[in-house]
């Protein structure tokens, strides 16, 4: 190999996403994609409307680097109202492209090499890779099955001199969990003892179904020691159009907002003015909703998934299902995933990719932010494989 083309060295410990690539495998085969977490219906109306006058209204240019005005201003009420959060749009509010540039930028923008940064294990999958990026170093933390519990022992054990921050996503993909008051208040006060950042993945905020959201921001101290992450994808159902959000103290903002810049410029500025559309516009009946319309999804795919063969408990927040497949197969969990899609017409997430060091071989994983149809389609299809003897 040509020693100008070698890869960098950086690129060598993580592979391309997993979910992806799993998401070419259901269309190769025709599998009902249940890997991706992108819905198959429409997202809100007016939302689509407001996106084309922003459009037509010639918003067609670079906006404000670190969001338009409009967004910022919108999203600064939302955690307000929402949560009671203290936000400045102009000094602590960034618009990216999507909430995964968002966790790239904040990695970027908060940790040196050498720096840790704690996991919480299983993992969405960009986390370790975002701290090699950055030249830090993932250090995970183990969350026992079935209940993905968050131990405060186990943490403070963990944690090293050279740990900087700490990453928590709730409600949790892909276990679905809610953390706990009791949960978030250990969290909260071992990073106020061992002076750690919280960097945390809130795509999820508004799909719940039991607990409650509580951003870390919002406890005792928490304030000037918290990077929120969220976004429109999951929330509005436009996980195209890339729009995520960095709230974040002022202190860091400006280091942040540099990576951002130089990393993508912005966010696309009509769909920027549509976000800020929906987050003044539709009120709690559309989250209320919302919240109902994925429990029902839920509810029918926890119970066909376990009509079919599969160990699973239904999830709190977000709308995946970790699934134990040990019942019907002597596969890993990469083989059992591609014969699903080859031979039951169903393409899910192989647990591996959730966990470092060859965790998850039992797992799968599905989304179900689908239309009933297509769930219910997934269903009938993983109990005649099953009935046929998983072959």
């Amino acid at each position: 190999m040509s020693q100008t083309l070698r890869p960098a060295q950086r690129t060598r410990s993580f592979t391309e996403s997993v979910i992806r690539e799993m998401t070419r495998v259901a269309r190769e085969t025709g599998a009902v994609n249940l890997a991706q977490g992108f819905p198959d219906f429409p997202a809100p109306e007016g939302m689509k409307e407001a996106a084309v006058r922003a459009i037509r209204g010639d918003i067609n240019q670079y906006a404000v680097t670190w969001g338009a005005p409009s967004l910022r201003n919108a999203l600064a009420q939302w955690y307000r109202s929402r949560y009671d959060m203290d936000v400045d749009p102009d000094k602590h509010v960034t618009i990216t492209c999507g909430a995964t540039e968002a966790m790239a930028s904040g990695f970027l923008g908060l940790l040196d090499p050498g720096d840790e940064v704690v996991v919480l294990e299983p993992f969405y999958e960009n986390y370790a890779p975002d701290a090699l990026l950055a030249g830090a170093e993932a250090r995970f933390l183990a969350l026992d099955p079935p209940e993905y519990r968050l131990h405060a022992d186990r943490l403070e054990a963990l944690v090293t001199p050279r740990t900087r921050a700490l990453v928590l996503n709730t409600p949790n993909n892909p276990t679905g969990r809610v953390f706990s008051d009791d949960e978030m208040e250990a969290v909260a006060r071992i990073c106020r003892e061992r002076d750690l950042v919280v960097v945390t993945d809130e795509i999820y905020e508004c799909i719940l179904y039991e607990g409650r959201h509580r951003p870390m921001a919002t406890l005792p101290g928490m304030a000037d020691r918290t990077i929120t992450i969220s976004g429109a994808s999951k929330t509005f159902s436009v996980t195209g159009w890339r729009l995520g959000g960095i709230v974040a103290p002022e202190s860091i903002t400006g280091a942040i907002r540099k990576v951002h810049d130089f990393l993508t410029v912005g966010a696309p500025a009509p769909l920027q003015e549509a976000w800020a559309w929906a987050i003044r516009e539709l009120g709690d009946e559309y989250f209320r909703s919302l919240a109902t319309q994925y429990r029902a999804r839920r509810d029918l795919l926890v119970q066909g998934l376990q009509d079919a063969g599969f160990r699973c408990q239904a999830p709190e927040g977000a709308y995946y299902i970790l699934a134990d497949f040990s019942q019907l197969s002597d596969d890993d969990d990469t083989a059992f995933s591609h014969r699903l899609a080859r031979e039951a017409g169903v393409a899910p997430v192989p647990g591996s990719s959730f966990f470092h060091g060859g965790g998850g071989g039992s797992l799968v994983r599905f989304a179900f932010c689908k239309q009933m149809s297509t769930l219910q389609d997934g269903v009938e299809r993983l109990i005649r494989f099953s009935a046929a003897g998983g072959s």
